[in-house]
């Protein structure tokens, strides 16, 4: 870090320690690939008007500091509802956008800045916030580079939220998973959650040991070998651990520079069918808006595959239940929004805000939670029924000690199902050859082949017990 960030006498201690520091040295950087925009010729202001390019999800056990590292990267507090203010945890997923640069002069890592990071190491020299130039290097001046923008999804780690956790893992492109300094490793939801990464076939992961300042020396080196004790045979083994303090910012430049070592931006296909997951929905109108001011249903997630313009006639499924059908909906496409800009057409890759012109009362509250968006003709048909491929987990994850062997699923048992950005309960009709058959209690629309996750309740809480894939619709 050097002279950007004051540390704590044992943050300091850590680094210096060679078994806390990163132990996967990092190469130097590539040249940028753009995606889309060739990032060269635009301002970090530009940049932040941009589509993100990837979403990068936060996950680990409840108050292992997600949401604080996620505003220390990016300025905005993620926990946004009342009862999430009054209880101090994360309730639902969480959303935010920052972009990546990087100075052309000073050395690696403390060349990788974030937009907030550029901001707040002027706030440190008493530069007011409306003087900052974010496109020059707050310690040597020099040029900063964009490299990408990204969107975080942060992840509720309280274990009776698993299923929302899960809901944002099929959002994900990679994840950081945060285990912190001061506690136990593994604590039950660090165990569940890395599970679900690989569950959801998630790869692309950096390891962040946080509160290394609430730690002395020693038990911050005992943390971290214990941390890759806990790492060894998972889809996380090769996953670099990098050390850091959210709460006072620290590390902040090594942490950037191993996401955009650990993390790229995947292949993407805007030619693929729109296949849009809500994760989220609004009715954006204030109390006592007259109808003629009345805005349209706002639907927030992720755009999978396939392109979506401003105008583009849409469909959702399977919609919403009146009593007992269901109603397909359809709409227009009003505004797109890619958090801080509005834009004429987006494609797979970072979080997005769709206004259309669907009544506001179907929207609000996250009613659509689970559907799937996408042009109108192109979305698979939805269903009650289902058939999955079926793989159990040797231990069910979660629990204080994690020694529960999974039993055999059983004829006529209710598990939960996570497909996409829906989570379903769906009874047992049969059993053959790895795969079960589905009676579902909410109607799921998906492709076959997708990814699914699968739950029971075990001592009352829904646990992770194995995955799938969506072998039949209907």
């Amino acid at each position: 870090m050097g002279k950007k960030t004051k540390k704590a006498p044992d943050e300091k201690a850590a680094e210096k320690a060679p078994d806390v520091q990163p132990t996967d040295q990092v190469p130097e950087m590539p040249k940028e690939e753009f995606s889309a925009t060739d990032k060269s010729k635009i301002t970090m202001e530009e940049a932040d008007k941009l589509q993100a390019e990837m979403n990068l999800g936060t996950c680990g056990h409840v108050d292992h500091g997600k949401t604080t590292l996620t505003q220390a990267l990016t300025g905005v507090r993620t926990d946004r509802h009342s009862e999430e203010l009054e209880r101090g945890i994360s309730i639902k997923l969480g959303y935010a956008d920052t972009v990546i640069g990087r100075c052309v002069n000073c050395p690696e890592p403390d060349c990788f800045w974030t937009k907030e990071m550029i901001k707040q190491e002027y706030a440190k020299k008493g530069v007011a916030s409306k003087d900052v130039d974010l496109n020059k290097c707050p310690t040597c001046g020099g040029h900063i580079k964009v490299l990408r923008k990204i969107s975080f999804v942060d992840s509720p780690g309280h274990e009776i939220l698993m299923a929302t956790m899960l809901s944002g893992a099929s959002l994900m492109d990679g994840a950081m998973l945060l285990i912190a300094a001061d506690e136990k490793v593994p604590q039950p939801q660090t165990r569940e959650h890395l599970a679900a990464l690989g569950v959801m076939n998630l790869k692309n992961i950096v390891v962040v040991q946080n509160k290394v300042d609430a730690q002395p020396r020693e038990k911050v080196i005992e943390n971290y070998q214990a941390i890759k004790a806990f790492l060894k045979g998972s889809v996380a083994e090769k996953a670099p651990v990098v050390p850091v303090s959210a709460v006072f910012k620290a590390n902040l430049h090594e942490l950037v520079q191993f996401i955009e070592k650990y993390v790229p931006t995947p292949a993407r296909d805007p030619s693929k069918p729109t296949r849009f997951f809500i994760a989220r929905s609004f009715d954006v109108n204030r109390p006592g808006t007259k109808i003629q001011k009345l805005q349209g249903g706002v639907i927030g997630g992720s755009l999978g595959g396939g392109m979506f313009k401003k105008g583009d006639e849409i469909e959702i499924k399977p919609g919403v239940k009146a009593e007992d059908k269901y109603i397909e909906l359809t709409s227009t496409i009003d505004s797109i929004s890619t958090g801080s800009a509005l834009t004429e057409r987006a494609g797979p890759g970072g979080l997005l805000g769709i206004k259309t012109t669907l009544d506001p009362s179907i929207t609000k509250s996250d009613g659509l939670i689970g559907c799937l968006m996408g042009r109108k003709g192109e979305l698979p048909p939805s269903t009650d029924n289902i058939t999955i491929s079926t793989q159990l987990l040797d231990r069910v994850v979660g629990t204080a000690d994690g020694s529960a062997r999974v039993e055999p699923l059983r004829v006529g048992e209710n598990i939960m199902v996570s497909i996409g950005t829906m989570t379903t309960l769906g009874a047992i009709t049969s059993l053959s050859k790895g795969k079960a058959r589905l009676r579902l209690v909410r109607r799921v629309c998906s492709d076959t082949g997708m990814l699914l996750a699968i739950s029971r309740q075990v001592n009352n809480r829904w646990r992770l017990v194995g995955y799938g894939r969506l072998e039949e619709n209907q």
